[in-house]
């Protein structure tokens, strides 16, 4: 597993950079391929928050715990983290298809956008958009704590989608199916 340490207003010392790695290194056991991990510290008025972001296999799972001590912090999201993987390794294993975690797809390009003139573009995103099943793209935006997400639905040939979240608690889906 390979890590990547942040402090937002925060000094990361050597011991609990030590201590995180171990943590979360624990973690990289329950993936079949290498793994990236992002751990971010920050403390505000005596609150200390971790957020650790893995990247494993074109999934992504996501904690933030805040405590009154780093170290909690750091326990309470690798077990957290520990839930989250199992619960959702385990479904897809039992409810979408036969290896959902064996897959992987070279990246692809994502065309530039024309920028309009009155529009300024703040922040651009490449990723590779991934064949899967809308049920497969829900639990993914669910993980990242997203309001929609993008993918290719493999069970309308490929087509572009996108799953988002509705007002009243629902999921919704937009395609470009073409009839």
């Amino acid at each position: 597993m390979t890590f990547t340490f942040t402090g937002k207003k925060y000094e990361v010392s050597d011991e609990l950079r030590s201590y995180a790695e171990k943590k979360v290194g624990k973690i990289d056991k329950l993936f079949r391929t290498e793994s990236d991990a992002s751990v971010v510290f920050s403390a505000e008025r005596g609150r200390y928050t971790v957020e650790i972001t893995i990247r494993n296999n074109g999934m992504f799972y996501r904690v933030t715990e805040t405590t009154s001590d780093m170290f909690a912090s750091i326990d309470s999201a690798c077990a957290a983290l520990v839930r989250q993987v199992r619960k959702n390794k385990t479904r897809l294993e039992k409810r979408l298809r036969d290896g959902a975690f064996e897959r992987t797809s070279a990246p692809e390009s994502v065309p530039d956008d024309e920028e309009a003139p009155e529009y300024t573009i703040i922040r651009t995103k490449r990723f590779s958009i991934k064949p899967m099943s809308p049920e497969e793209a829900a639990m993914q935006m669910d993980l990242l704590g997203h309001t929609f997400f993008a993918f290719r639905n493999q069970e309308a040939d490929d087509a572009f989608s996108v799953v988002y979240k509705r007002k009243d608690g629902g999921y919704g889906m937009i395609s470009d199916t073409e009839e």
